[in-house]
């Protein structure tokens, strides 16, 4: 390799190096002056350009020769910087037996310079903590204690108007760990129920074939129960169809009795409705219920009218990284909803009279139709019903109910009356979906509804962005098994808990965060081969209102492969409990907004102090391997210092 192709070797790198360093880098490896480098020789330039400088300052504070660290070295290591406090000594001999490649430094109990790298660029040196990785809290509780990875419109692939409906939809869900899926069926040719989005111009699939992928693919991530949030719009004849499928279909899986012995005082546990999918849906009530569901059902219905007017407060509700989304939104909302007009009328227009579909014009089913018996009796703990205040639900319903809330109506009751949202959802379940204005399918961030103890929050997980990057780390705790137990103080349900005026019963905490450098970013633009990304770090926490903040570090010019910025940030957090961190790394342009790089979101309770690597994701969750950060976390309890 000559120094020329050394150079653009550098640019495919993503560095631009200077070029007078570059090439006594290259002198110093040519060991046979013959101006190119050959086998051992590029290995030894190799290993100069990925020298990690602040790596080996970290070692050499520790090491009393600078060669090596022997065990007490690194035990006092693991114990001071890596808050590994009574485990120190015995993981220091599991992380030179693992991590160490000299077979001689193993039997010595001594650990190298590339064998301390090693550790920390390992698994045990993510910011992840690996205990969180497993399942490791109560399962045992009731199901309303959880939060559960919930999906809205689970069928679509892309926006809620003309987008394809598919089964891959459910795949991708569950496969990420999604526990909650939503079916809208109704009636179809032939007498087999469809599902869709109804009154649009999405594609229709069949409902025997959702219910034969869930059956495949329920319980391969998780094997935590499962629940099919039912939106059944279907006549009395295709309600029967429904029953059927899923009696014959799910078999076994189905939960279509309580569980033995338990008294309906309380909801079942994640663990004994394990293997099991629940129906969601309407159950058949008394004449007296009836006359009062429908009084619940008009008021229900002026809510969901007032979903059509925009939400003054929506901007001002936004999380940090929405709010540079929230003009881009606005104007992809009315760009959606013209496009889908237009399409409406040109689907319309190019049909014959007699083919035009009437779903077009029709509005929802009337909604005092029958319910079918063998589809009532699927219902068994979760049954929907209309909200209609909470000191209503609390006298008249059942803990078995479960209430639906646009997201403008739970966010107006959590500032209207925050303390009673949380009791009511230690009580029992409620489910939290997106706006209807959102023809693009795109998502709201899940954090304020998660501090109220909204258990379901869907999300429309076919769209990628921050507020799914928020719910993929949140769930990817508790061995991703798609239920994370909520703060004791969202359990009680005399709770004094405000989300909007939070007292923790804990003491706040000081989170200082030094964002050190950053390992082999990827390009922006791959096309360009001289377009070298002139990378910085933001580091956000969400939480309670008054500890979601953001701070960003500089842009380090020209230099993707090793950048180092070594600035710290300090965050107080009123609510830890609630907390969660992501770290977002852009590329800087001074001409437009900067262009995103990769991303990673984990909850404060899963935050390992000390040095870590924070492994990047791309927008749609997957692994950019092997770029990363590099970090050091540290917190502290009771802590009152000037934030400045």
């Amino acid at each position: 390799m000559s120094f020329q192709e050394a150079q653009r070797l550098l640019l495919l790198m993503n560095v631009e190096m200077d070029q007078d360093y570059a090439l006594s880098l290259f002198q110093a490896a040519d060991v046979s002056q013959s101006d190119t480098l050959e086998g051992e020789e590029f290995v030894q330039f190799y290993k100069a350009l990925t020298k990690r400088t602040e790596v080996e300052q970290l070692f050499e504070n520790f090491s009393l020769d600078g060669q090596k660290l022997t065990l007490l070295e690194f035990v006092d290591f693991l114990r001071e910087e890596q808050k590994e406090k009574d485990h120190a000594p015995d993981l220091a001999l599991e992380f030179i037996d693992r991590y160490e490649p000299s077979e001689n430094g193993r039997l010595l109990h001594v650990l190298s310079k590339d064998g301390f790298l090693s550790y920390l660029c390992s698994k045990d040196g993510n910011i992840f903590n690996p205990d969180c990785l497993r399942v490791y809290q109560d399962m045992t509780r009731p199901l309303n204690h959880y939060y559960i990875n919930s999906s809205h419109n689970t069928y679509l692939l892309r926006n809620q108007l003309c987008g394809q409906s598919s089964v891959e939809g459910y795949i991708r869900a569950l496969k990420r760990g999604c526990r909650c899926v939503e079916v809208d069926v109704w009636d179809g040719p032939g007498g087999e129920p469809i599902v869709y989005h109804g009154h649009t111009l999405t594609s229709r699939i069949l409902f025997k074939d959702v219910v034969a992928t869930l059956a495949q693919y329920a319980f391969q991530s998780s094997d935590y129960p499962l629940i099919l949030s039912l939106e059944n719009h279907c006549t009395w004849e295709q309600q029967h169809t429904l029953a059927q499928h899923l009696t014959e279909i799910l078999g076994e899986q189905l939960l279509s009795t309580t569980i033995d012995g338990l008294l309906m005082d309380k909801l079942p546990s994640p663990e004994q409705l394990r293997g099991k999918i629940l129906v969601k849906g309407k159950k058949s009530r008394t004449i007296e219920d009836v006359e009062v569901e429908e009084e619940e059902e008009e008021e229900l219905v002026a809510d969901q009218e007032s979903e059509l007017d925009p939400d003054p407060e929506l901007d001002t509700q936004l999380q940090p990284e929405s709010q540079e989304l929230a003009s881009e939104n606005k104007d992809n909302k009315v760009v959606s909803c013209l496009l889908s007009c237009l399409l409406i009328c040109g689907h319309v227009l190019a049909q014959a009279p007699s083919s035009i579909p009437e779903s077009i014009f029709l509005s929802d089913q009337d909604s005092t139709t029958i319910l079918c018996p063998d589809l009532s009796a699927l219902v068994v703990y979760l049954r929907t019903v209309p909200f209609c205040s909470f000191t209503h639900s609390k006298e008249n319903y059942h803990i078995c109910d479960i209430s639906s809330f646009s997201e403008t109506k739970a966010r107006n009751l959590i500032k209207e009356a925050g303390n009673a949202f949380v009791q009511h959802n230690a009580r029992q379940l409620c489910r939290v979906y997106p706006s209807g204005l959102r023809t693009d399918s795109s998502n709201y961030h899940p954090q304020e509804l998660w501090n109220a103890g909204c258990q379901m929050v869907a999300m429309n997980m076919q769209t990628a962005g921050s507020a799914m990057d928020i719910c993929d780390g949140f769930f990817r705790q508790n061995g991703g098994s798609g239920y994370v137990l909520k703060p004791e103080f969202l359990c009680d349900i005399q709770s004094s808990f405000n989300p909007e005026k939070p007292i923790s019963p804990y003491k706040a905490k000081i989170l200082l965060i030094q964002v050190i450098s950053g390992q082999r970013l990827p390009k922006v633009d791959n096309t360009k081969e001289k377009s070298i990304v002139d990378p910085l770090v933001k580091v956000e926490l969400f939480g309670v209102p008054e500890d979601t903040k953001q701070q960003e570090t500089s842009s380090v010019e020209n230099n993707g492969f090793n950048p180092y910025w070594g600035q710290t940030f300090c965050f107080r957090v009123r609510v830890p409990e609630l907390a969660i961190l992501r770290f977002v790394v852009k590329d800087y342009n001074r001409k437009s907004r900067n262009n995103f790089i990769g991303q990673y979101t984990l909850p404060w309770t899963c935050v390992k102090q000390g040095y870590r690597h924070i492994p990047l994701l791309s927008r749609d969750g997957t692994s950019l391997h092997p770029a990363s950060i590099f970090v050091y976390t540290c917190m502290r309890e009771d802590l009152e210092i000037d934030e400045s």
